[in-house]
């Protein structure tokens, strides 16, 4: 139904009836009557009776919509021309004029026929059925066009009727369709500006930054083109414009008709609805755009404000991560480096927190819309940084009183070790004279007024200073000091009383008891340089005046501290190599300074470096610097890290060819540049080797405390300890020489653990060899290298070789092997105690093995005793 209204309701336009109108049985010429009526012309037309009632209706329907409402609204003037017809034709006219012309009438003019007859027909024939025609207005009959100049102006009559009105038929039909083509491009144009307004005003804004870039872009893109159809239709109605007044525009003298005047004003008014349109279009997609950009930069604003704030959200936990205040200076220090660096590190997002407020501020005065969700978030923003800036100096000031309160400890501390060095230094043969002991005592008194500026004078005032960071940790540390300097106050007070003695009377010369202390450096405290070994003289010196458990306590405290402050420089040392060098192999602008022969093999030149740095930075040295108030507990430490500490058997099974690659790349001008950066004196090489030191160091550690702590409580743990150490050197020597195997085709790693490993004197008898081979076999010995696993014992030979100018390397040959399930052993060979025979296969080998030492052998043939055993149980 409402397609069919629309058809109903829908005007005729000239391109539906474009035939009909081309037929030229009617035309409107433009011409009007004397008071402005439209004149409709039905010209000669052969066929007029025999146009279809439908294609007669629409062409005249057509005819009366074009002129104005208000000329329609005076009537239309008709003429008729039939002068070269018949009555019948005039009549047919008529009647078909009559009952279907659908506008008002004004009058009707026949241009009778020309002939005679017919003319005299059409006279009598006018008045017979005048009524039949059923007009309401006047039929006037003319003979010629003269007559009809007496009704009608000859400029508003075209050439045919003996005017001087200029139309064209095609020209008319031409202006008609383009008028009619530009008001309904004006309608789509209009409709598709509305149909978008409406979508624009419907849209829903999206949450994040792509959607709304897209949209934006999609919206931005469609506004362009519909500003090209508008522009379009604004050039066509300038050219339909153009070419309705090209008469007046070609001639001066020329005047347009009435309905070409209502053409340019239909055309003006349609250009006139295109720029109200195209304004208010432009109104609405000001507005819309604006939005939609105000849109993009709240999601960017969100966008940016959700990253900013997990970096501070981040950066913020790892500052409340810092909750350590330290146990030492060497401790702190790194503490306060390590907040250094997170100032640093925070310094960007803080800034780009700044930079992203203030553009929020800077959106909020520009009248955003969404100022209710951006100003929190400025808020928000600006509290975190000022959280961190304020949470930052508070740990500044916290570590700085840690620091100002370690270093009092220390010093108290140090006093006390210079006073014991002191009482140790002072040979006790000179202080036998008068003279010495009275130089011994100006010594000591001078020493002793140091005190004040070194001793914790009041415990509760210290205790008051620092309260903001006092832990029970550091209160039982300040009490233990306290307790030190008591106790060498004490070794002084005796000393004294006993040197006051000597210097009052003398007294018998006593023999020298303390050993000289030795020559090597020690690392040296901030105010005092002493040997090495002067501990030893020291405790050893000083049990005089000291109980037992006061010196191994003091010296267990020395090494403790010596072991924790070299190991906090191993881990830095272990740092500044990974991060000066294994990782700037991977910084793009260095790339180019890496030789081709070092391209993809940093694990080779570093080996498991990185895993020795975490297990130290984050396991070991911790753990061992919880042993400082505890030294006991030190040997458990490494009992409980016996199968981490492997991490260096590994580490030292790849150093041959770390050192290899050493040296074919370590002149390149990236491990120059690196070494640079670092500011070290010494070249990689030199760093690489601290691990293998380092391993090393610990035994030596443990062995010094085991001297001073012998049938004494923890002894067991500590020999425990240093076997474990011993234990994990050797494993790292042995698996040194099992890389260097060469031409064994079988897994090394499936023939067990690698128990022993050495070189022997070896001779060979094969029962069924021949006797001139057998008999050399006796006398003349083989040099080999033995591997003795637990499935297998490999006999090999050891060769050196130089490598390019450097130390001979060791390579070991593989010559045999003997299962240890098929083998039997004969402890003693006679005429030499150093030699001992294995068998195989019921002793039709026999290999007679002579050690360096009597004690080697009995270590190997326990050794091998123990993997038959285990052997023989296994079966059982």
């Amino acid at each position: 139904t409402d397609e069919i209204m629309q058809q109903e309701i829908r005007p005729l336009v000239a391109v539906d009836i474009i035939e009909q109108l081309h037929r030229q049985f009617a035309i409107l010429s433009g011409g009007r009557g004397k008071d402005g009526a439209p004149i409709i012309t039905f010209p000669e037309f052969a066929g007029f009776s025999e146009i279809p009632d439908d294609d007669f209706l629409n062409v005249v329907t057509y005819l009366t919509s074009i002129p104005s409402l208000e000329a329609a609204s005076i009537g239309f003037i008709i003429i008729i021309d039939r002068r070269r017809d018949k009555w019948s034709a005039v009549k047919a006219s008529l009647t078909r004029i009559a009952g279907a012309f659908p506008g008002n009438l004004q009058l009707v003019f026949v241009l009778r026929p020309s002939r005679f007859i017919q003319r005299a027909i059409a006279d009598i024939g006018i008045k017979l059925y005048r009524d039949d025609f059923k007009m309401k207005v006047p039929i006037i009959m003319l003979n010629s066009v003269s007559d009809l100049h007496g009704y009608i102006d000859k400029s508003q009559l075209t050439r045919e009727l003996g005017g001087t009105l200029e139309y064209g038929h095609s020209q008319w039909i031409h202006h008609r369709t383009a008028i009619e083509n530009f008001a309904m491009t004006v309608k789509t144009t209009a409709q598709m500006l509305q149909t978008f307004g409406t979508d624009l005003a419907e849209t829903e804004l999206p949450n994040d930054v792509q959607c709304t870039e897209e949209l934006l872009s999609s919206h931005t893109e469609h506004h362009s083109k519909l500003k090209d159809e508008l522009k379009l239709a604004v050039k066509q109605g300038a050219t339909l414009l153009t070419c309705i007044r090209e008469p007046v525009t070609r001639s001066a003298n020329s005047k347009l008709s009435p309905d070409e005047l209502e053409n340019v004003a239909t055309v003006e008014r349609l250009l006139a609805q295109l720029d109200e349109t195209e304004k208010a279009f432009d109104q609405f997609w000001t507005k819309h755009h604006l939005k939609l950009e105000q849109c993009l930069q709240l999601r960017h604003f969100e966008h940016d404000f959700r990253e900013v704030k997990l970096t501070l959200d981040n950066l913020m936990e790892t500052q409340a991560g810092f909750a350590d205040i330290g146990d030492s200076v060497t401790r702190v220090e790194n503490l306060l480096k390590e907040q250094k660096h997170l100032e640093e590190k925070g310094q960007e997002p803080l800034e780009k927190a700044q930079s992203l407020a203030l553009h929020g501020e800077q959106l909020i005065q520009n009248n955003h819309y969404a100022i209710d969700s951006i100003r929190p978030k400025c808020v928000e923003l600006r509290r975190i940084c000022d959280d961190f800036t304020n949470e930052t100096k508070k740990k500044y000031d916290i570590l700085g009183k840690s620091l100002e309160l370690h270093k009092q400890l220390d010093k108290a501390s140090q006093w006390c070790e210079a006073g014991i060095y002191l009482l140790a230094s002072q040979a006790v043969d000179k202080c036998q004279s008068q003279e010495g002991a009275e130089t011994a005592l100006v010594e000591i008194e001078k020493f002793l007024v140091t005190a004040k500026e070194h001793q914790l004078s009041n415990l509760k005032e210290f205790y008051n200073q620092f309260d903001m960071i006092l832990t029970p940790e550091i209160k039982a540390n300040a009490q233990r000091i306290v307790q030190k300097l008591e106790d060498v106050q004490e070794m002084f007070d005796k000393r004294q009383v006993s040197l006051k003695k000597l210097a009052a009377k003398q007294t018998r010369p006593v023999q020298p008891v303390a050993p000289h202390p030795e020559s090597s450096p020690k690392r040296a405290s901030p105010k005092i340089t002493r040997p090495a070994a002067v501990g030893i003289l020291i405790f050893f010196f000083t049990c005089a005046w000291l109980t037992h458990s006061t010196c191994t306590s003091l010296f267990f405290s020395h090494i403790i501290n010596e072991l924790i402050e070299t190991e906090r420089v191993y881990v830095e040392e272990l740092q500044s190599i990974i991060e000066g060098y294994a990782s700037e192999m991977d910084n793009p602008n260095l790339v180019h300074l890496i030789p081709s022969a070092l391209q993809n093999k940093k694990e080779i030149l570093f080996g498991n470096l990185p895993e020795i740095y975490y297990f130290h930075n984050r396991i070991f040295l911790k753990e061992i610097e919880n042993c400082i108030e505890n030294p006991e507990l030190l040997a458990r430490c490494f009992l409980k890290r016996k199968e981490d500490l492997q991490i260096y058997e590994k580490y030292c099974q790849n150093k041959p060819r770390s050192e290899a690659l050493w040296r074919q790349c370590g002149d390149s001008i990236f491990f120059q540049e690196c070494q640079r950066k670092l500011d070290h004196k010494l070249s990689l090489d030199a760093y690489l080797l601290k691990p293998v030191q380092r391993i090393t160091k610990y035994q030596l550690l443990l062995k010094e405390m085991l001297k001073c702590s012998k049938n004494s409580e923890g002894t067991a743990e500590l020999e425990e300890a240093l076997a474990t150490v011993l234990d994990i050197i050797k494993s790292v020597n042995d698996s040194m020489h099992q890389i260097a195997i060469t031409g064994y085709e079988g897994d090394v790693s499936e023939l067990g653990k690698l128990l022993m490993q050495g070189s022997f004197n070896v001779w060979t008898d094969h029962k069924k060899g021949h006797n001139k081979v057998k008999d050399l076999a006796r006398f003349k010995p083989m040099q080999r290298h033995l591997f003795l696993y637990t499935k297998m014992l490999l006999f090999c030979k050891k060769r050196e070789e130089n490598t390019d100018g450097h130390e001979k390397t060791a390579s070991y040959s593989f010559k045999n092997s003997l299962k240890m399930s098929t083998v039997g052993i004969t402890e003693n060979v006679k005429g030499d105690n150093k030699k001992f025979e294995i068998w195989y296969n019921g002793r039709e080998e026999v290999y007679i093995i002579q050690a360096s030492s009597v004690e080697l052998k009995n270590t190997w043939i326990s050794e091998i005793r123990k993997v038959l055993t285990g052997q023989l149980e296994a079966c059982r």
